[in-house]
């Protein structure tokens, strides 16, 4: 048995940065595009597998049990997303963003299944790396179970619900539509809603936020879900009669209306959404910044980079 901190610490910093790196590399072969409807079914093991086992790690109360089934979630919940960047690639038109950023979020969750480790081998307590996890466990459970395979009623329903509270809206307006199916009719101009533009990821983000904060007081935690989830919805249905508005009326097209006008409204709205939880529940806002915080705690992944950082600048001096 090795005992020297040195090479125990290097082995710590290649699992790391290999065990990511492996899973994108499995991923890209083992769910090629398009997917079959197998595929399609398989990849839902890991995905539900590593999300109940960050939901038992949440709740399980001896902390180093765990903590050790949080790693075990977290390592098979990234492999599930390092099945992903191909896909998301290819299917949204060689969209570069989205699969770079899932990428580094294979990266990320290693990461954080590593400081559950650290937690572990320090002995320590950290209140955001438990409620990250329930966070993750209650949004994923909720978004994956209505875009499942298994259940597509669930997921027809929601977009048609949409489809006809929008085209609803625009009557309301004094703009004449109907709805068929996921599909609204403005001035002759079919516009299919998907399943994105239900606000879903939106409102399970929030509660997937609020819900697991075991700080903070549950009258608090049903008012902040109170003024996030409703308007949320409401505001995405403006944001959809919006679109169908400027693209069905020929004032602009459907990618400028969707990804450049309703994107940035979106975003700007989570963004104020997120500075009104944050006064109803400062917990949160504590929790959010544990995690921002983590590279202080100074593992061995974060002295490796420190000292490969400053290698560099004695070099270049």
């Amino acid at each position: 048995m090795d005992k020297n901190p040195r090479n125990a610490d290097n082995r710590i910093v290649f699992s790391v940065l290999s065990i990511p790196t492996i899973m994108l590399i499995i991923g890209y072969f083992i769910y090629p595009f398009p997917p079959s409807d197998m595929a399609r079914m398989l990849i839902q093991l890991p995905i539900f597998l590593g999300l109940i086992l960050l939901g038992i790690g949440f709740l399980w109360r001896e902390k180093r049990t765990g903590g050790k089934i949080k790693i075990l979630g977290w390592l098979v919940f990234a492999f599930f997303w390092a099945t992903s960047p191909n896909y998301l690639y290819l299917s949204e038109g060689g969209d570069i963003v989205n699969a770079v950023l899932c990428i580094l979020g294979v990266y990320l969750l290693v990461y954080i299944a590593y400081h559950e480790w650290l937690s572990l081998s320090r002995g320590e307590t950290v209140s955001c790396l438990n409620w990250f996890a329930g966070a993750t466990f209650l949004a994923g459970i909720i978004y994956f179970t209505i875009d499942s395979p298994v259940f597509p009623a669930i997921k027809n329903i929601m977009i048609e619900m949409v489809a006809s509270q929008t085209s609803g809206l625009l009557n309301f307006l004094g703009l004449e539509s109907f709805s068929s199916g996921p599909f609204v009719y403005y001035q002759g101009y079919p516009i299919m809603i998907i399943f994105s533009c239900t606000a879903v990821q939106s409102m399970v983000l929030f509660v997937g936020m609020i819900v697991p904060l075991n700080n903070a007081v549950l009258k608090r935690k049903i008012y902040g879900l109170l003024v996030t989830i409703p308007p949320i919805y409401f505001l995405n249905l403006i944001r959809t009669s919006s679109v169908i508005y400027l693209a069905g009326g020929g004032i602009t097209s459907v990618e400028v209306a969707h990804n450049i006008i309703g994107k940035t409204g979106s975003l700007i709205a989570l963004v104020v959404f997120a500075f009104i939880i944050f006064r109803i529940l400062p917990e949160l806002y504590d929790e959010i910044v544990c995690i921002i915080d983590l590279p202080k705690r100074k593992g061995p992944v974060e002295n490796f980079f420190i000292n490969l950082l400053g290698k560099k600048k004695d070099e270049n001096r």
